[in-house]
């Protein structure tokens, strides 16, 4: 569609790799099940937002806390800019926890697989395949109750400025990429008329 795609995830990886202060700290919240402070992400999303012009860019991940939501209303505003349109991917416990503990990453080159929905080649040895610490369980368990406390009020956020679109998560792949594409392009339509 022509959007950058900012994943504070993707950031957070990488800086997990990194041999720096920075990735240490952020690898002790991310192991524990913990989010990642707020000044840490907000750093890591406005650098990839600057770097996008500040324009045409999906957010994944992110904002995900009201403090995170009204700092990024705040800076989009400076730049006379706003979101257009928020997502929510609403899927029930038990499918997280199932999808979740389900990836894995290869132990060299860092290339992340899902068992069910994007298999490793037959030619990886399954010891090369590692679970990252906060796909197990425990940790996924601990993030749901994070993202109850400290996400979730959100919704209520955006859905007041009419920017709120919840989306089904359940199903294919393809299903869910529909659901969201036809969302967007509703969003865009509704704009524009």
């Amino acid at each position: 569609m022509g959007l950058s795609h900012i994943s504070t995830g993707i950031m957070i990886r990488a800086a997990m790799r990194d041999e720096s202060e920075a990735g240490d700290e952020i690898r002790s919240y991310v192991n524990d099940g913990r989010l990642v402070p707020g000044r840490l992400v907000r750093m890591m999303a406005e650098d990839a937002m600057e770097q996008a012009g500040v324009d045409d860019f999906v957010l994944d991940g992110y904002p995900r806390t009201l403090e995170q939501a009204t700092w990024l209303d705040a800076f989009l505003e400076e730049r006379d800019k706003s979101l257009e349109t928020v997502l929510s991917l609403y899927l029930p416990d038990e499918r997280i926890i199932a999808r979740l503990s389900r990836r894995r990453v290869h132990r060299e080159t860092g290339v992340n697989y899902h068992l069910d929905f994007n298999p490793p080649p037959p030619d990886v040895p399954p010891d090369m395949l590692l679970q990252r610490t906060d796909d197990r369980a425990e940790a996924i368990k601990k993030r749901l109750d994070v993202y109850r406390e400290s996400t979730l009020p959100l919704e209520e956020y955006f859905r007041a400025q009419g920017k709120l679109v919840r989306i089904d998560a359940v199903g294919t792949v393809e299903d869910v990429h529909e659901r969201i594409r036809s969302a967007i392009a509703r969003r865009v339509v509704n704009d524009e008329g």
